[in-house]
């Protein structure tokens, strides 16, 4: 139903990924508005809630006060100043994150005209692994694949083979 269209595509193996690690069982809260993806997961017959919009850098009642076993960060955290506030924070013993990973090639995203559509980070995997181990995850998972896109030019092609998307599965002791 989803597979043959962008973000379709990245949709897809988002959802193959979660299916992986998360039981339907579970209770998800999304980190940030209800959006395509989270509509999917739902389709697909996940327990989803998602926040309000709220500033995450700033206001954490959502993910201090819900009830909730799974935490999901669908290209969340790279618009956050500080997602080790949240990370830290989350009540949750599982948690998946997708983070657009930082090309060579190509600055940081910044929408000119929306201010909460700019990335902050653009996480190496590294980075990413390394402030999900400081705030007490333990990775169990991760899988990174390409955006290609439907243009002619140098860039273009560096995207066929250029990692652009990190997935995370990691867990946690909550108690």
């Amino acid at each position: 139903m989803y597979e043959h269209t962008y973000p379709s595509k990245r949709f897809k193996r988002t959802i193959q990924f979660v299916s992986k690690h998360i039981s339907k069982d579970e209770s998800l809260l999304d980190l940030g508005v209800k959006n395509p993806l989270s509509s999917l997961l739902i389709q697909e017959g996940y327990r989803v809630k998602n926040t309000n919009g709220e500033d995450l850098d700033q206001e954490l009642r959502a993910i201090m006060e819900e009830n909730y076993t799974t935490v999901t960060a669908f290209e969340i955290l790279e618009h956050l100043l500080n997602p080790y506030g949240i990370l830290k924070n989350i009540k949750a013993s599982k948690i998946v994150i997708s983070v657009p990973l930082r090309l060579w090639f190509a600055p940081a995203y910044r929408s000119k005209t929306d201010i909460r559509d700019r990335h902050y980070h653009e996480f190496e995997d590294w980075q990413l692994e390394w402030l999900l181990e400081k705030t007490g995850w333990k990775i169990m998972a991760t899988e990174k694949f390409t955006h290609p896109v439907k243009k002619i030019g140098i860039r273009p092609i560096l995207r066929l083979f250029t990692p652009r998307y990190y997935l995370i599965y990691a867990e946690r002791d909550t108690k």
